[in-house]
């Protein structure tokens, strides 16, 4: 089911690369991705050897020993040259990763933007040096000192967003990283780490292809000291398992239950377009989409007119809307449709996943009422399916909203501000949103509680995951 939206593919003898020690590195072993739109297999992707892991790893612990010791201003020199280097290819990286992911070429587009804005944002951040005690006899001081050398191992719903993160964190922090995309979204992000070799020295920003027992290998490596990664519980929880081997630093940003909640004052006109965007978008394959709609009783009735239209906005002709990025996720959210219809759940739209034609499309959803208890509100679907629940006190569904895959983001509807702060301060999730649908900020924190993570990453207080401190004692 393509699209206008969709682009053609000028760009079919490519070449993609692993990226050791500044160059391209072929592999004997490869795989093909499926575009998720078509069904059509992309290009051969190079498996990682476990040789190709140890080579990446010393590369990138004799570039340590120099990069560590570079300036700040040098640092943000570097990352506006990579911030260049991004916009300079933008049109090859967008279609690249409109191919992997099913994005519309707009969608893809944005992505590679911010991207690019990532890591001018941190052009501005600087971990100061701060004094921790002082009197007549000793001052303490503070400083940020890099780790060393960091797996970033990144997912495929927001392949090159997700991946500039942890390489713009590690770099202006002084440590060297080694990227492993997601095998269901390899390209884009080979292709970014290919190009801006030419800005950076070799063995500080390399990046290597391959599945779950590629992750396995980096998690127990002796040579890296650092672990960024987002993606399931069940791997976040076996990586914090591996790490503790070699005692690593972890940072994981891991299930996202998220729940949306309208309270009674709030403007449907505005409010539900909101809603539908932190449901729909991108089909819900959002780590912060809303997952779970708590509407007050008083407007029920109203916002579920105002919703099913809403939901009929999000088709494939929408740029904004996308099929599930691969068979995996897609066989996954049919189960969701699958459980609700055995249970005989409301289904007020949707509920059907295409089969007849190419694609992994799944129609916009909405799930009126099902049970507290019920697989769609108890587990993150990942998908364009939307349980609309009610409430009408407000600790009941502050209870409600808690669960414990739901600590990563939340969203609130109010006019009254005062309710607005006293019912987030209920909400156990490291983010709030009021007002908006849930999207995180590159400058604000963004960490998991609970199930949902550990550690965090973005803003400036996330550079604090990348770095050791140490204190230095001066004595008078």
């Amino acid at each position: 089911m393509p699209t206008s939206t969709q682009p053609s593919n000028p760009h079919a003898d490519i070449a993609f690369y692993n990226i050791i020690d500044g160059k391209p590195r072929s592999s004997e072993t490869v795989e093909k991705v499926v575009d998720p739109r078509t069904e059509d297999l992309l290009w051969d992707v190079p498996e990682a050897s476990a040789q190709d892991l140890d080579d990446a790893v010393e590369a990138a612990n004799r570039a340590f020993k120099t990069w560590k010791l570079t300036s700040q201003a040098d640092r943000h020199k570097v990352l506006q040259d990579v911030a260049d280097c991004i916009r300079a290819n933008a049109d090859t990286l967008a279609f690249i990763q409109a191919k992997e992911t099913g994005k519309s070429l707009p969608m893809a587009s944005a992505d590679i933007e911010a991207s690019a804005v990532h890591f001018e944002y941190y052009k501005g951040v600087t971990l100061e040096d701060d004094v921790q005690y002082e009197d007549a006899t000793v001052k303490i001081v503070g400083t940020y000192v890099p780790i060393g050398v960091m797996a970033a191992i990144s997912p495929w719903n927001f392949p090159m967003i997700l991946s500039s993160v942890k390489v713009v964190s590690a770099l202006v922090t002084g440590n060297c990283v080694i990227i492993k995309p997601s095998p269901f979204t390899p390209y884009a992000t080979l292709m970014f780490c290919e190009l801006v070799q030419s800005v950076l020295p070799a063995g500080v920003f390399q990046a290597l292809s391959g599945g779950a027992a590629l992750g396995e290998r980096m998690t127990l490596h002796r040579g890296i000291h650092h672990i960024s990664f987002t993606g399931t519980l069940a791997v976040g929880q076996r990586i914090m398992q591996n790490a503790t081997k070699t005692l690593k630093k972890v940072v994981l940003e891991l299930a996202g239950n998220n729940a949306a909640i309208v309270c009674a004052d709030a403007d449907l006109d505005k409010v539900v377009p909101s809603v539908a965007s932190g449901c729909f978008f991108h089909a819900g394959q959002v780590c912060v989409a809303s997952k779970r709609v708590y509407v007050h009783e008083s407007l029920y009735d109203r916002f579920m007119a105002l919703f099913v239209e809403e939901a009929k906005k999000y088709s494939p002709d929408n740029m904004l809307f996308s099929p599930l990025s691969n068979k995996v996720n897609f066989d996954r959210a049919k189960s969701f449709l699958e459980d609700s219809k055995k249970n005989k759940h409301e289904i007020v739209i949707g509920g059907e996943a295409n089969t007849d034609e190419k694609g992994f499309w799944i129609a916009p959803t909405i799930v009126a009422r099902p049970p507290e208890d019920s697989l769609l509100v108890q587990e993150e679907q990942f998908a364009p399916i939307a349980p609309v629940l009610t409430w009408t006190d407000e600790e009941d569904v502050v209870a409600r909203a808690n669960l414990d895959n739901a600590g990563l983001g939340a969203s609130l509807y109010t006019e009254d501000m005062d309710q607005a702060r006293r019912i987030a301060q209920k909400l156990e999730s490291g983010s709030v949103w009021i007002n908006r649908f849930e999207r995180p900020h590159f400058g604000a924190y963004f960490a998991g509680w609970k199930l949902s993570g550990f550690g965090g990453e973005l803003g400036k207080h996330g550079l604090y995951n990348y770095c050791q401190m140490q204190c230095l004692h001066y004595h008078k």
